[in-house]
């Protein structure tokens, strides 16, 4: 596999990440434009919640990002000021980042389970594919784009891969929020 090859399937997954991104924040701003000022009141009581929240990211990010971490930086928009903004998003990169953490646990100790079997036939076997031709570049991908971190992980860890190296890799997941939460910052006021 070159470096070229590798290369293109980073470039091609962060595009999808950034479209995604897109829709979301298009989305968003029609919902707030078309809504007014009561864009938010239907789900004031979920949103008025942060250790509901709070939980019902971490449980996503276990699950497999079945809700995108952008959904939740936007919501991390309405809780105030630069600092409070940045707070949030340092806590839910820190929770993804354990998320994945624990799945590759997860992945390492239950890999000769049924559940984890019966989880790698349903969720994973897709991305194995890509764990075959990518090999553990896979890591830093996932940490970047959409592809489901959590789950990729899972598969690292049942690899038998190095946690040190995995660990390294994973920070990547930083770089993600960083870079998405900035742009959430800056398109806000549109």
């Amino acid at each position: 596999m070159s470096l070229n090859e590798k290369t293109n399937f980073l470039i091609r997954n962060l595009i999808n990440g950034l479209i995604w991104l897109v829709i979301i924040l298009g989305l968003f701003f029609i919902f707030k434009n078309v809504n007014d000022k009561q864009y938010l009141e239907f789900l004031a009581p979920i949103y008025e919640h942060p250790t509901l929240i709070l939980l019902i990211y971490s449980f996503s990010e276990l699950i497999f990002g079945i809700i995108p971490p952008e959904i939740f930086m936007i919501w991390a928009l309405t809780r105030g000021g630069i600092t409070v903004y940045i707070y949030y998003i340092s806590l839910f990169a820190i929770l993804s980042y354990l998320a994945g953490f624990i799945g590759f646990l997860f992945g390492m100790y239950l890999k000769k389970t049924n559940f984890y079997k019966m989880i790698k036939t349903r969720y994973l076997s897709k991305y194995e594919y890509y764990l075959k031709k990518y090999g553990l570049y896979l890591i830093i991908v996932a940490a970047l784009t959409p592809l489901p971190f959590s789950g990729i992980s899972i598969l690292i860890g049942s690899v038998n891969y190095p946690l040190k190296k995995y660990l390294f890799y994973a920070l990547f997941r930083f770089v993600r929020f960083a870079v998405y939460s900035f742009l959430i910052w800056e398109a806000r006021w549109i």
